[in-house]
């Protein structure tokens, strides 16, 4: 590919044999270690040739899949010794060395197409806390394998994972990384996650992964072959202010080393693993010092072209796939096109989305949203170039907690938090843009969202209707019965607004027409209407397909009993509105 500089880095298997190439330019002289009774002693060494560029190789003779091995540099002052940089396995994640890996996967007949953006919806889950078979573990991929057919009859189509990657500590959300190309061991490792994949794709579940490139930890990349410059990481990163994150060092995305290191990463999940798509995070601060827009004094070259690079390789690797980048920052040219000066990402994620939401809902936030403007908000005009979210991993943390505890803190599990709950996931699940939905939030999973909490699964019996009620609004969302598929279209418009009286309602259409035009009706207040005047947009008789306050969902809620409401020939009605309830409605498609 055009990126690389160099090719066959890395351990390749051969037939014979394992080639490995590093790069350490400036090294003074580097071996490969294996280990002798399973031990570095530093008596199995080969010596390794150098290439004149920067690189050194060695072919090692019968070694084969599974060998372990490291790198012994010679800076001339010391003898430092490394994992491979481009390493698929450790050992373990924390301590390891490195493992030689082949090819030898089943895939079956994994014939997975990717799924529209207007039709996706995503699940944000973190393997180490998903699912655990054993409370004093970690959760695995083969433990997240079980609870795939629920979240297929969920309705999600769509699983974002949270970083796999080798990490500084094995049961962490993820974000410290500390080698870009192994998988992390505790979660299952290499085969886990093609397992994994391999799984969800025959559900008909596409995957995309959380990767980080905009900070990386101080593992072996540290100083890798000795050379650094004022106090700071070496030849893998900035060695002057650009390399200051809040996290960690940053790469550096100018030299084309690093460049490639960080692109071939990406091969790597599209061809290695056969995910269909990944979200970058905090693509602010890889562009950025300070994470923000406008501001040339604090822009770090080669990361907008880099990111550049990253969607072009994954889009010409697999049509269709989404990429997603996490800028906090709001700016149109992420998403647009790199023919006209932007990123070319898919989608990014809308920062601001649950923060309206909140705010709506009564809960204190300091960020100025409005509800109704985060509704009208497209990237370049197109709707779906957004992904929302009521909840996400760092609305739950960092600080906050999940919508169910900032709701009561005192009882996550009452009338109100059940019926708030829907109404957040409804209008994430009913507005323009990719709808994702944080793991547990459908079950009511309560408190921070932390590393090591698990999700407490008895919770989808304890609150079933809760779920069916989600379940319910997916099933529209995805026009599943042929009469909302204007929750697919591209347009939206606030067709009602009573601040006083807490009552908000939009409208969303493909089209237009009866099947087509659907209207979220929602009273945020503690109030119930009898006899609410409203103007609709079409005359005749409108459907409710999805009323949070049937009893089925909750016994305690206040059901409406009404399946219709019909208008006058001026497009206006009176109806009654539950007390903190959301209805959604459309007319019967019509015959073509």
């Amino acid at each position: 590919m055009s990126h690389q500089i160099k090719k066959h880095l890395g351990a390749i298997v051969r037939h014979n044999g394992v080639e490995f190439r590093v790069w350490a330019p400036f090294a003074k002289n580097v071996k490969l270690l294996t280990p002798y009774l399973g031990v570095f002693d530093g008596s199995n060494t080969y010596d390794m040739l150098s290439e004149n560029d920067g690189y050194w190789s060695a072919f090692v003779k019968d070694a084969e899949v599974g060998q372990n091995y490291k790198f012994l540099i010679d800076t001339g002052n010391e003898l430092l010794t490394k994992n491979d940089p481009r390493g698929r396995a450790l050992t373990a994640s924390d301590n390891g060395v490195s493992v030689v890996v082949g090819s030898d996967f089943d895939w079956g007949d994994d014939l997975f197409m990717p799924i529209p953006r207007e039709q996706q919806i995503i699940y944000e889950l973190h393997i180490g806390t998903f699912n655990r078979r054993d409370p004093a573990t970690t959760g695995t991929f083969y433990d997240a394998i079980e609870k795939l057919d629920y979240l297929l009859d969920l309705g999600i189509n769509m699983i974002e994972v949270m970083p796999v990657t080798s990490m500084a500590y094995s049961n962490g959300w993820g974000y410290n990384v500390t080698d870009v190309f192994s998988i992390e061991n505790a979660y299952g490792g290499r085969h886990g996650l093609m397992e994994f994949v391999k799984a969800c794709h025959m559900r008909g579940i596409g995957v995309i992964i959380d990767v980080v490139y905009n900070h990386f930890m101080s593992g072996d990349l540290w100083r890798f072959d000795g050379w650094y410059e004022n106090d700071r990481g070496g030849i893998y990163f900035y060695n002057d202010w650009r390399g200051d994150t809040p996290w960690g060092a940053r790469p550096d995305y100018g030299r084309a080393e690093v460049r490639q290191f960080l692109i071939d990463s990406i091969v790597m999940w599209f061809n290695e693993y056969r995910v269909d798509g990944l979200r970058l995070d905090s693509t602010a601060y890889m562009r950025n010092t300070l994470g923000y827009n406008d501001d040339p004094a604090h822009d770090v070259d080669g990361a907008w072209s880099l990111m550049q690079d990253i969607t072009d390789v994954a889009h010409r690797i697999r049509p269709g796939s989404i990429v997603i980048a996490e800028d906090t920052s709001g700016n149109d040219y992420i998403t647009k096109q790199r023919q006209d000066g932007g990123c070319g990402f898919d989608a990014q994620w809308g920062i601001p989305f649950p923060h309206a939401i909140r705010k709506m809902l009564g809960l204190g936030t300091s960020w100025p949203v409005d509800l109704g403007e985060q509704l009208l908000r497209a990237y370049n005009g197109d709707v779906f170039q957004r992904v929302i979210f009521s909840d996400s991993h760092d609305t739950a943390a960092n600080g906050s907690t999940r919508i169910t505890s900032a709701i009561s803190p005192e009882n996550p599990n009452s009338t109100r938090v059940r019926q708030d709950t829907i109404i957040a996931s409804a209008i994430t699940l009913t507005s323009p843009g990719i709808p994702m939905l944080l793991q547990g939030q459908e079950f009511l999973q309560e408190g921070a969202f932390t590393d090591w909490q698990v999700l407490e699964w008895e919770k989808t019996e304890q609150f079933a209707g809760i779920v069916k009620a989600h379940q319910d609004i997916i099933d529209l969302r995805k026009n599943t019965y042929g009469n909302t598929s204007g929750l697919l279209g591209q347009s939206v418009r606030v067709f009602h607004r009573n601040d006083q009286g807490q009552v908000f309602g939009y409208h969303r259409w493909s089209r237009g027409g009866p099947g087509d035009d659907v209207l979220v009706l929602i009273n945020f207040g503690d109030t119930e209407y009898h006899e609410y005047h409203l103007g609709f947009p079409r005359p005749g008789e409108w459907r409710i397909r999805f009323n949070s306050s049937w009893q089925g969902y909750n016994s305690d809620f206040p059901e409406l009993t009404p399946d219709s409401v019909s208008t006058d020939d001026s497009c206006n009605l009176a109806m009654d509105i539950p007390a903190r309830s959301v209805l959604i409605l459309s007319q019967d498609a019509t015959a073509s």
